[in-house]
């Protein structure tokens, strides 16, 4: 799902949300309704901010934080199995970036054979846990939080468990499910994924050599020119950035460009630094 912006309500116009109820409303500054969406999806959206600005300001109202950061996750699915009192626990670990990800990666590992499939998951601040059936707190909470204490993130561990005959108590069950979470964590390979920022700036063809240097100096990635603009001797050049990378290439282009501009930034799609 996309946004499409109108040019011909020009450059001044400035773009606001504003929560109301369970709906998400994009209005213009003359208050006029642009599109509604559902709050869930309207985090999802790229809204573009597009308003005529002092270069000496330039994109001030948001900040690189705004857009992620760096985080660790693992490169590829892992498993370790272990037998506590002649039951089987059998973890099983991946990569994740969602929660309906989440519920397709339990789908194609659990099995419906065995006496317990519980879970947890970890993605950036959202996180949830199963016990399947196991007493409450046993399993998915001490899974869970064996994945925090590992620092990854986007990660989910599914522990399968074949009932052996001899009940391991409360806490032979947490000691069990966290202990071979964390043991499956550190056979992974992981890798560090930097989150990119897409941003854009409207300028003239005088100003194209000052921004491709300092596009370069940041080592943008994706860099393109739209040249329908609406204004003669001017083009859009957008490119996407490492997020750690914004603050100094918003400070160069604000101290080498004297003139107002026309720009968006929004949170793009990850790199793997592995």
């Amino acid at each position: 799902m996309g946004l499409t912006l109108d040019r011909s309500m020009g450059p001044s116009m400035e773009w606001i949300t504003k929560a109301r109820g369970t709906e998400e409303v994009v209005k213009s500054r003359e208050n006029q309704m642009l599109v509604r969406l559902p709050v869930a999806a309207a985090s999802t959206v790229s809204v573009f901010l597009r308003r005529r600005i002092p270069a000496a300001c330039l994109l001030s109202t948001m900040t690189s934080d705004s857009f992620g950061a760096a985080f660790t996750t693992i490169k590829e699915i892992v498993s370790l199995e272990k037998e506590i009192k002649k039951s089987k626990f059998i973890a099983i670990a991946g990569p994740i970036s969602s929660d309906q990800s989440a519920q397709q990666f339990l789908s194609q590992v659990r099995d419906p054979r065995a006496t317990h499939n519980c879970w947890a998951y970890k993605v950036g601040d959202q996180h949830r846990s199963n016990d399947d059936g196991e007493p409450s707190g046993t399993a998915g909470k001490p899974m869970l939080s064996a994945i925090c204490s590992s620092g990854l993130d986007r990660v989910m561990v599914v522990v399968i468990r074949y009932f052996g005959g001899i009940k391991l108590g409360t806490g032979g069950l947490v000691r069990a499910y966290g202990g071979v979470t964390s043991d499956c964590l550190k056979t992974a390979s992981t890798c560090l994924v930097k989150s990119k920022v897409q941003m854009g700036v409207e300028v003239t063809f005088d100003l194209l050599g000052v921004v491709y240097n300092q596009l370069q100096a940041c080592q943008a990635e994706d860099i393109k020119e739209d040249y329908d603009t609406g204004k003669d001797g001017t083009t859009m050049v957008s490119f996407k950035v490492d997020f750690d990378q914004v603050d100094k290439l918003e400070d160069a282009i604000k101290s080498n460009c004297k003139r107002d501009l026309v720009s968006f930034k929004n949170l793009a799609n990850g790199s793997q630094l592995c």
